[in-house]
């Protein structure tokens, strides 16, 4: 972190350097040091303007987020430098290059004059952390760019271009080469003396139209609403009172649970990043991937490689399904250069970076094999043998096992230190997780390289250890068993699902199994019954696959979809379910939303206390990141860890012993782990540190 301050004729470059995303830290005291010098120069008569850059990568991504871990008037110092720039009697020119989101952009439109890159990208993200812009921007940027276009800004979250920027008036200049030159120019030339204090503009025309429009948007959050409150504040052109109630409402957001949650999260998915247990191996470079199985997985997986620019080969020995696999394929990239997405340039580009061949032996040899085919041993046998023949001696071999053994699968070939697990979420191509596996012999550098390849990918990667469902199917099968007990309780399909989706679950479990495939979870639960035959399921989901009803792609399954896609209740389901609870001897009674809740979501987490506890997951963030970007668990809950941190351990196991006297309280045993805790006053969050 450092500060480099020259004279370039009359003005003053102040140049702030705090790598990797030059984050205006105030623990750091790079804030406060950059409100030093501002305030300095007014009384240094060899400087008539100032210049500040963040270089040309990076202007500033904004506040340091580990700031907001503190008290909220910890933050006042960013305030301060914002009213110290805005307030300076000489003329301050933001020059931008690169990135420009949050408090870095707030500092710039707290500065008189801003000249950017053209390849400068602009954004208030603080919304995706649960808070509102806290350094003036609620209360500036409206005013230099209109309130609808400030409101979108930070109701949305989302990036916009310089052109953009410079279109809303949200800058004044796109630079002409170097944006520091530029902006040198800029000032020598006395333009920059002319622009006004963004914080004294008038009122903007649109401001009530603005509000109104805003104040309908669905799905509006409390941070949304706060944002509307502060900019509606404009209205009283008093700047200190706007000011002093955008810091408020920061501070009420920063503690609330919600943005507690998402920073958790934040700060979680960098963690998970980084390999436990002093492994610091090298990467294996990837740059051509085959993926064997041209199933559903299999084209979801190849469309994510290349839209990563990664170089694939499908291999598919069935013609029917390699020709619906190259279609799906070409489909999906054209769209999104139909939709804007990608140019068809880039789409023409990628498209030729696929082949598709009927065998391993015609394939291009590879760095990385992605193993993709149906969830048997006997099918993963026959692959892994093969790449063992054809595979270069330094590639990788990777399964897309969801719960089968990685390490039976890595005896299938004469290299186990180059198996390793790569299990994909479908659609592959979209959801944000990948389970890395860690298989008993997997060398130190296949795993590094796997992760550094999820990273190439865009996906959050996590590393699990070896068990029947890894981390994520392992904690969602006692989510899905408790499920189907409430079931036989007394609860409906609808009811379980309508009361998790309430709590915030992107889609209640008999929907995501309906929309996964029902067969999917019968074959599974099938090969359980024989391995773990003391831990049973309720027979309804089985009942429903026995009628053949596998869920959307059969047009029913425990709903009914008449137009393929859109659930309905089904009575035919609701008797069966009534009928196997009579044939069971089960008294069906009043299920309240609460129970349900509890009894899902307690299981999910002492599931995850259990895995955490025999090294499965090294760490609980482990398992909130994986609940979190792979299975739909609400972003403002933080993962089930965090959520039970939140709850209280003494609390947890409080309500898991009155579930112990319940149907099949066998269950509800509690995992070593949260023992431990609640009897040392500890919390899982003391693990992730």
């Amino acid at each position: 972190m450092q500060i480099i301050e020259k004279h370039v004729g009359r003005a003053l470059v102040i140049h702030f350097d705090n790598p990797p995303v030059n984050a205006l830290a105030v623990g750091g005291g790079l804030v406060q040091d950059i409100e030093r010098r501002v305030a300095r120069a007014q009384t240094d008569n060899s400087v008539e303007s100032i210049i500040l850059t963040g270089g040309s990568s990076v202007f500033s991504a904004g506040a340091d987020i580990a700031d907001f871990e503190g008290a909220p008037e910890r933050i006042d110092a960013i305030r301060v430098l914002m009213q110290t720039v805005e307030n300076s009697k000489k003329p301050i020119v933001a020059a931008i290059g690169g990135l420009c989101l949050g408090g870095g952009l707030e500092l710039a439109v707290a500065a008189h004059y801003r000249v950017a890159s053209s390849t400068a990208k602009f954004a208030f993200p603080e919304i995706s952390l649960g808070l509102l812009p806290g350094g003036g921007g609620t209360q500036r940027s409206p005013r230099l760019a209109g309130a609808a276009k400030a409101i979108d800004l930070m109701l949305s979250g989302k990036a916009i271009s310089a052109a953009e920027a410079l279109e809303i008036g949200l800058i004044d200049r796109v630079a002409d080469g170097d944006v520091l030159d530029f902006a040198l120019a800029v000032a020598a030339t006395g333009l920059a003396g002319l622009a006004r204090k963004s914080g004294q503009l008038p009122v903007p025309a649109d401001l009530a139209d603005a509000i109104e429009e805003a104040g309908h948007r669905p799905r509006l959050t409390d941070a949304g609403q706060k944002i509307i409150d502060c900019v509606r504040a404009i209205a009283d052109e008093d700047l200190e009172a706007g000011l002093k109630l955008e810091a408020d409402h920061f501070g009420e957001l920063m503690l609330s649970e919600t943005s507690r949650a998402l920073r958790h999260a934040f700060f979680g998915r960098r963690m998970v990043a980084r390999i436990p247990g002093g492994t610091r191996a090298g990467s294996r470079p990837v740059s051509r991937v085959t993926v064997v199985g041209g199933g559903l997985m299999g084209t979801g997986i190849a469309i994510a490689l290349l839209n990563a620019d990664l170089a694939v080969s499908v291999v598919e020995p069935r013609p029917d399904a390699l020709a619906k696999c190259r279609a799906g394929i070409d489909t999906s990239l054209r769209r999104d250069a139909d939709k804007g997405r990608i140019s068809s340039e880039v789409s023409e580009r990628r498209l030729a970076a696929l082949s598709v061949t009927q065998t391993l032996d015609e394939a291009v040899e590879s760095d990385l094999y992605i193993e993709a085919v149906f969830e048997d041993m006997g099918a993963k046998r026959d692959v892994f043998e093969a790449l063992d023949r054809v595979a270069p001696p330094d590639a990788i071999l990777a399964s897309n096992t969801s719960t089968l053994d990685l390490d039976a699968i890595a005896q299938f070939t004469a290299r186990p230190a180059s198996v390793v697990g790569l299990h994909f979420f479908s659609p592959a191509n979209i959801m944000r997780l990948l389970e890395v596996v860690r298989g008993a012999k997997t060398a130190p550098e296949t795993l590094a390289s796997a992760m550094t390849f999820a990273k190439r990918i865009g996906k959050t990667g996590v590393v699990a250890g070896v068990c029947d469902g890894f981390i994520g199917n392992r904690v969602f099968e006692e989510y899905l068993r408790q499920a189907w007990f409430l079931l036989e309780e007394g609860a409906s399909p609808q009811q379980v699902d309508r009361a998790l989706e309430a709590f915030g679950m992107a889609m209640g479990p008999c929907r995501v199994m309906d929309l996964a495939g029902q067969d999917i979870g019968w074959n599974i639960r099938k090969r359980r019954a024989v391995e773990q035959p003391g831990r049973p399921y309720s027979k309804v989901p089985d009942l429903i696959c026995e009628l053949g009803r596998f869920g959307q792609k059969t047009g029913a399954g425990f709903y009914q979809y008449p137009d393929g896609r859109t659930p309905q209740i089904d009575p035919l389901v609701e008797d069966l379910i009534v009928a196997h609870s009579r044939e069971i001897h089960l008294d069906r009674r009043v299920i309240a939303d609460g129970e349900i809740v509890e009894r899902c979501i307690f299981a999910m987490i002492n599931e995850g206390a259990k895995l955490v506890g025999e090294g499965i997951a090294y760490r609980p963030v482990d398992v909130d990141i994986v609940y979190l970007d792979g299975y739909g668990f609400p972003a403002s809950r933080g993962g089930p860890m965090f959520y039970a941190d939140q709850i209280g351990l003494s609390r947890l196991l409080e309500k898991m012993q009155q579930f112990e006297g319940g149907h099949h309280g066998w269950a509800w045993e509690p995992a070593p782990l949260i023992l431990d805790l609640a009897k040392k006053n500890q919390t899982f969050g003391d693990l992730n540190r």
